[in-house]
């Protein structure tokens, strides 16, 4: 019979790295990567209603999490509510919807971060071995992938206090940086044609909407270590929902001074669309090059807290036996999830060998397993309040039903775009490929734990 997860974890978490945490979780490196892909999807406008739009989505469904997390302050998050409000297999479904998402943006990041570098260093690229749907691989880009993996693993094997520092110190450095950007194009006085306010319409808005859920998932980080929070329960509540709101007017702020700095032919030509701008903003080659370092940082951010945030979730999976128990291994020094960390420094190390090419298809299948999770975190939000109405919670959400209805209809209507019919659907085979490869891989876990009488 399943138990909720009983190891006890290190509470060194306070404010400041809870904010750092779950907002540098949610800015990553899109913000520097992607936002020429946004651009020519949607214009400048339409990117701005595609933010607004999944914005207001996932502030609701943050809520929902919100008031949960601190009801519930368990390590595993989704698991531990889902558990309580549905039973086994929605639990499972959620936890490994989550656990894939996150890996992905793991995934995501050891392929990114050579891709950033190959901007400021041209020559990185070194040692042709293949290429893969039109991205070429190279054997330096692989090592710097991987050896970046090998460090990341190592930073969160050694204990989430020495984490939680780097996050804080990188975030704060990615605000500094972007700041200056958007105050630069506030000001700056584009003389040629700037990037348009539409591209393509709804279909254009409904291909950049797609891609938010994956942009903007990590502030559920916070529930996956809210063992490890040392603030009082409804603070950590209201802390979540401002790095929703607070991650969403950045990408939104970033977008527009992107598509005020530059038109659509210096985009559609751009490796790093923001960094290109922020050195035409500018007119220094080196601020350009800056931006690119704060994207690095960005890589770093997002890729810590979501190996914390899986590792969690893998941590807790485990502990209910739904997936090998040596994943709820705590290291008897480090207070760490070191086997799960393992698990996802290892995955990390195999992105690098596919290019540059796999990095939307990482977003677009993570944005799929993201929604899924959170139309059941919605749906256990709603269960809870109608058969534990008398349940403590610290941080209530005003309307609570209202909400939380909201929040499900919005998650359903999020995951319809990824399916096939849509204008905006998942590519075959590739998105496909990685979303059924997952589900197949949970399958066999959760069958292998019916079969050893792991439910209640």
């Amino acid at each position: 019979m399943p138990t909720e997860p009983t190891a006890t974890f290190a509470k060194t978490l306070a404010r400041r790295e809870v904010l750092t945490l779950s907002f540098g979780a949610m800015i990553g490196w899109s913000w520097v990567l992607l936002t020429g892909e946004w651009l020519m999807r949607a214009g400048s406008l339409g990117t701005t209603i595609a933010f607004v739009i999944g914005g207001i989505a996932v502030i609701l469904i943050s809520l929902t999490y919100a008031e949960l997390a601190a009801a519930m302050p368990k390590a595993g998050g989704e698991h531990v509510y889902t558990h309580r409000a549905l039973g086994y297999g929605a639990s499972f479904v959620a936890s490994w919807a989550i656990v894939m998402a996150y890996i992905n943006v793991c995934v995501f990041e050891s392929a990114a971060l050579p891709t950033a570098l190959a901007y400021v260093f041209p020559d990185l690229a070194q040692g042709y071995l293949w290429t893969i749907a039109g991205a070429d691989v190279h054997i330096t880009m692989i090592a710097v992938g991987v050896i970046a993996a090998i460090i990341m693993t190592g930073i969160n094997f050694v204990g989430i206090r020495f984490a939680a520092f780097v996050q804080t110190l990188m975030t704060f450095l990615i605000m500094l940086v972007g700041l200056s950007f958007i105050s630069g194009a506030a000001l700056f006085e584009f003389s040629g044609t700037s990037a348009p306010l539409f591209t393509k319409g709804a279909v254009g808005i409904l291909g950049v909407l797609v891609m938010v859920p994956a942009l903007m998932v990590g502030f559920d980080v916070i529930p996956q270590s809210a063992e490890e929070i040392d603030l009082p329960p409804a603070l950590i509540g209201k802390l979540l929902v401002f790095s929703v709101s607070l991650a969403a007017a950045w990408y939104i702020a970033i977008s527009l001074a992107v598509g005020s700095s530059l038109n659509t032919d210096e985009i559609a030509n751009s490796g790093a669309a923001t960094a290109d701008a922020m050195a035409n903003v500018w007119d220094s080659q080196m601020m350009g090059n800056l931006m690119i370092l704060a994207g690095v940082g960005g890589i770093l951010t997002s890729w810590n807290a979501f190996i914390i945030g899986g590792s969690r979730v893998l941590y807790a999976l485990a502990e209910t036996g739904m997936i090998p128990k040596v994943f709820a291994r705590v290291h008897p020094k480090y207070k760490t999830p070191y086997v799960a960390i393992l698990f996802i420094g290892l995955l990390s190390c195999i992105s690098p060998f596919f290019g540059r090419t796999i990095l939307v298809w990482l977003v677009d299948a993570g944005s799929f397993m993201v929604v899924i999770a959170y139309g059941m975190v919605a749906f256990a939000f709603l269960k809870l309040r109608y058969s534990e109405p008398e349940m403590p919670r610290p941080f209530r959400v005003a309307q609570g039903k209202f909400v939380g209805v909201l929040a499900l209809i919005l998650s359903v209507g999020l995951g319809c775009l990824y399916l096939p019919g849509s204008p905006a659907a998942l590519i075959w085979p590739y998105e496909w490929l990685m979303v059924l490869g997952g589900a197949v891989l949970g399958a066999a876990f959760y069958f292998n734990s019916l079969r050893r009488g792991s439910t209640p």
